[in-house]
């Protein structure tokens, strides 16, 4: 079976984590800058997935509090389906409340300069994309806990083109051309938990 890749969607940034089949648990993975288009985000997208052994990508779904969804959450769903046509990989959108919240609360402040002062541009800027990978990892972690109790995600089905790229092969456009098709589960199947440049920056530990 082939693994699962978490995403938080940023405007900027997009943190990845990684997690084996069947596993409960997820290790953050990496943290990208957002391309210029569709197309560029799924290209890295597949070269990741290609270099990883990924068959699937779990979205966080930035719902409102209400549960409803907001324009931030629309935008978050139009990405994925395109990925999911362009890449020829399977899309699971998975409710993303709070996220953020716990995953800032895990990793902490960026730490202090080197006299004591406050955090220069790269410390915070570190800082910022070790949070992104750690929501990742927290969206992914809250889809595999879902699945264990029978609910999964939202699930979109790449539609299938006789003639798709492989991933990590040039893809020349990304435009939506089809409505979504879903099965299986929800969008958020189960609660949110109270406890979530241009070159990738690897976790080590």
């Amino acid at each position: 079976m082939s693994r699962l890749l978490g995403i938080d969607l940023g405007t900027k940034r997009i943190g990845l984590a990684i997690a084996e089949p069947n596993a409960l648990r997820a290790r953050p993975l990496a943290t990208l800058s957002r391309g210029r288009s569709l197309a560029a985000d799924a290209e890295t997208l597949g070269r990741v997935a290609g270099a990883n052994g990924i068959g699937e990508l779990v979205v966080g779904l930035p719902l409102d509090m209400a549960g409803g969804e907001g324009p931030a959450a629309l935008a978050a769903r139009e990405w994925a389906i395109a990925i999911a046509d362009a890449t020829g990989l399977p899309v699971t959108l998975r409710d993303e409340r709070l996220s953020s919240h716990v995953a800032e609360g895990r990793v902490g402040p960026a730490k202090r300069g080197p006299s004591g002062g406050p955090p220069g541009p790269a410390r915070r800027a570190a800082n910022r994309a070790r949070i992104d990978r750690e929501a990742a990892r927290v969206i992914l972690e809250d889809e595999l806990a879902a699945r264990e109790l029978g609910s999964p995600g939202e699930r979109i089905t790449p539609d299938p083109l006789p003639e798709r790229p492989a991933p990590g092969a040039s893809i020349e456009s990304g435009t939506l051309a089809r409505p979504p098709t879903r099965s299986g589960g929800h969008a958020h199947g189960a609660p949110p938990r109270a406890g979530t440049g241009p070159d990738p920056h690897e976790d080590t530990a």
